[in-house]
């Protein structure tokens, strides 16, 4: 990835997770959190998994990141974009569209 890409990654990024490191852990550890999204096999799914990584980047210093942190941070803006783009009619507050939002870091209330 270069340097025009990891820009335009970065910016993207932190437009779009607009919940604090600790707001993220928080909301991590709620029963919402571990309803929404997919769940493969019964297992964590993959919003709640990607929130996790969220919170440890969201931590590194940006000259610290690596080419991974940046893909699954363009991995993160994607899905963020997809979803706002399908925003259900209504009352969103207790919704598994934002809950699983929120999963990977964006809280379209705030």
């Amino acid at each position: 990835m270069d340097d025009e890409e990891r820009k335009e990654v970065w910016e993207g990024f932190r437009n779009l997770v607009n919940m604090t490191p600790a707001e993220l852990d928080t909301w991590l550890e709620s029963e919402e959190s571990h309803a929404a999204g997919q769940h493969k096999g019964g297992g964590e799914s993959t919003g709640h998994a990607s929130g996790r990584r969220i919170t440890r980047i969201l931590r590194t210093r940006k000259g610290d990141l690596t080419d991974d942190d940046y893909l699954h941070m363009r991995k993160v803006v994607g899905y963020i974009r997809r979803h706002l783009a399908q925003r259900p009619p209504g009352d969103v507050r207790d919704t598994r569209w934002r809950h699983s939002l929120m999963n990977w870091g964006h809280d379209p209330l705030a």
